[in-house]
């Protein structure tokens, strides 16, 4: 897989995030941008955009801090993440501006197939793309994995263009079912296309493979392999008009 660095301007930073493609697939791919959790874009969220780009996709990981900035730990990388969340707006310009990257990079290389285009993001990146989605981004879907689901700038009507995924813990403390129920109503009123798969007593980040807090976060390899099941089958549906 070839991994290329690529500086741009997104909002009042400037991002350096990481162009993941199999080099030896010809022809375009779907678009699958990918915002990493709160660790930004970390060796791990390139591996993983590796893993599920593999000969399918395009994907490029999104950098929500500037620079590729890396959290040394969890304090600054919660500090760093309620920062992009306390600003909506600046939160969707800077992740509106990595799919733009997306978009340009892959065109350049004669390698995205830019009528095909999904986003998934993990924790603190479920939200961001959750926030793209309500930009109104011209996208086929909008993944959310066990991601923060509340907004500052609810979506409305007409307002969504991309179907959205959601995939959750029942026993998530950090999100909880009061957030879940909030979200649910949101989508419902913006009349959005969505899904919610949740997961019965999971906690939350049951995604990562480092996640261990007792009682707030644990992985679960099994959800894992579904989740990431459900993203591939949910962004190729929603490719091909089936949803």
């Amino acid at each position: 897989m070839t991994v290329e660095w690529i500086e741009y301007r997104a909002g009042g930073i400037v991002g350096r995030g990481a162009l993941v493609y199999d080099e030896h697939t010809s022809g375009e791919r779907p678009l699958l941008l990918m915002a990493p959790n709160w660790l930004g874009v970390s060796n791990e969220a390139i591996e993983r955009a590796a893993a599920i780009a593999g000969n399918k996709y395009v994907a490029f990981v999104a950098d929500m801090y500037g620079e590729g900035k890396v959290p040394d730990s969890p304090p600054e990388a919660m500090s760093l993440a309620n920062a992009v969340r306390a600003d909506a707006p600046e939160r969707r310009r800077r992740i509106v501006a990595a799919l733009e990257t997306l978009r340009a990079e892959s065109s350049k290389r004669a390698i995205g197939d830019l009528k095909r285009q999904a986003a998934a993001g993990f924790c603190f990146g479920g939200g961001n793309v959750l926030e793209l989605a309500r930009s109104g981004a011209d996208i086929q879907a909008a993944i959310c994995l066990h991601g923060d689901l509340l907004t500052p700038l609810p979506a409305k009507p007409g307002d969504i263009k991309a179907a959205i995924c959601v995939m959750h813990g029942a026993k998530d403390p950090v999100v909880p079912k009061s957030d879940r129920d909030a979200f649910e109503a949101e989508m419902e009123a913006a009349d959005a296309k969505w899904q919610m798969l949740v997961f019965g007593g999971l906690l939350h980040s049951f995604c990562e493979i480092e996640s261990d807090v007792p009682g707030i976060a644990c992985y679960d390899p099994g959800a894992a392999r579904q989740s990431y099941a459900m993203l591939d089958a949910f962004a190729t549906a929603a490719f091909e008009g089936k949803l």
